[in-house]
């Protein structure tokens, strides 16, 4: 484990909900003790973190006193200082609490709405007191197991208020923040609105201040729909949206797993972290996962390694794939240039439409061509399976 070790310009990081979960399911109680969250940035220093993230009350308690809040931020901010970790992003808890039972900036009760705007607003001071830039929504319990219950048009337009809202907030305060909305089909909801990352794009688009605003996909929450992630992750950063993003692993069609990065499937994990890099994403890379309820601390510790490790492993096969003669002597054929037709695309024009009706284009001859996908994909795999060297 002495090789593809975590620096800081790689920027892992990892909520303190994930290395600080104590094994708890739906079918059996804790398995590891509780760490305060100062601890818990240690542990993330011992790793070789680059920063933690959090929930408003993953740091301080609903319903801490002022006296326990700031004896909790004071041991937080010394475990900061001693271990140079950041916290690059923070978000709100509105799903926890029973209050939330029926939604936060959809519920049908004007009383919870106001509590979940209250909330947000106190949960961003916290954020950006300890130096967040990033600000993460996810809607946890935005949505129904009938619909019944709400309007799904009404629940669209108090998300947006809500939302226009805290852009406000946050240019009234003159914070900076960029708020990033994360996606997710089901669980702990029926359905939750919003359910993937293209329809965040589309929301986005709707609000009073789109530029303040774009998206936290989550590995995970696409997979569980059975959707390429992938191609949610390129179709954010073509928008200029992808602005944080979750990593973890996850079976398509099952709960919400929350696995190490890259544990169940490793074809498209490097197919993803290829594109991050390639593209020069530059952001954190937040492992939003959790170590099996097997572990102890020691095994936390191999799940926080494991996760980076993995990423690195990955970001090698990336550019030895970029480097692999074959493979791009493949790709330079397959997405060979017509020089006759290279002017015939890009902007209308009436000229050019005339020639594009006009070409002579033997479909059947076209048709007939090999495209050598099979032979790419397999060079792939002998890729990632240490066969090319």
């Amino acid at each position: 484990m002495n090789t593809y070790l975590p620096k800081p310009e790689d920027k892992f990081t990892f909520g303190l909900w994930t290395v600080g979960s104590t094994g708890r399911d739906p079918f059996g109680g804790p398995v590891r003790d509780p760490k305060t969250p100062a601890e818990l940035v240690y542990l993330l220093g011992e790793v070789g973190a680059y920063g933690v993230n959090f929930h408003d009350n993953d740091l301080i308690p609903i319903d801490a006193t002022p006296a326990e809040e700031a004896a909790i931020k004071r041991d937080f901010r010394k475990a900061l200082d001693e271990t140079g970790l950041v916290v690059p992003m923070a978000t709100t808890n509105l799903f926890g609490d029973p209050v939330f039972k029926d939604g936060a900036f959809t519920s049908n009760d004007p009383k919870v709405r106001a509590y979940a705007l209250q909330k947000t607003m106190r949960a961003i001071d916290l954020g950006v007191e300890f130096g967040a830039k990033i600000y993460v929504f996810w809607g946890g319990r935005e949505g129904t197991e009938t619909d019944s219950s709400k309007s799904a048009v009404d629940s669209i337009k108090r998300t947006r208020e809500a939302l226009n809202f805290l852009c406000e907030y946050n240019l009234d305060k003159g914070y900076g923040l960029k708020f990033a909305l994360e996606a997710k089909p089901n669980e702990p909801r029926g359905d939750i609105y919003n359910s993937t990352t293209g329809h965040m794009l589309g929301f986005i688009a709707t609000l009073d201040h789109p530029e303040m605003v774009g998206v936290n996909p989550e590995v995970a929450h696409e997979h569980m729909a059975g959707l390429n992630f992938m191609h949610g992750v390129a179709q954010a950063w073509e928008a200029g949206k992808l602005f944080h993003i979750d990593l973890n692993d996850q079976y398509p069609g099952r709960y919400d797993q929350d696995l190490r990065f890259g544990s169940r499937d490793l074809k498209a994990a490097f197919y993803l972290v290829k594109f991050l890099e390639d593209v020069g994403y530059s952001g954190s890379k937040h492992y939003d996962a959790h170590a099996y309820r097997t572990e102890d601390y020691e095994g936390v510790k191999d799940f926080a390694r494991g996760c980076m490790r993995t990423y690195l492993m990955l970001k090698e096969k990336a550019a030895q794939f970029n480097a692999d003669p074959e493979i791009q002597a493949i790709l330079a054929e397959i997405n060979a240039e017509d020089p006759a037709l290279a002017a015939l695309f890009g902007r209308y024009s009436p000229e050019k439409a005339d020639a594009i009706k006009a070409l002579d284009l033997d479909r059947i001859a076209i048709a007939k061509r090999g495209l050598k996908y099979e032979r790419l994909d397999q060079l792939t795999i002998d890729l990632l399976l240490g066969m090319r060297s």
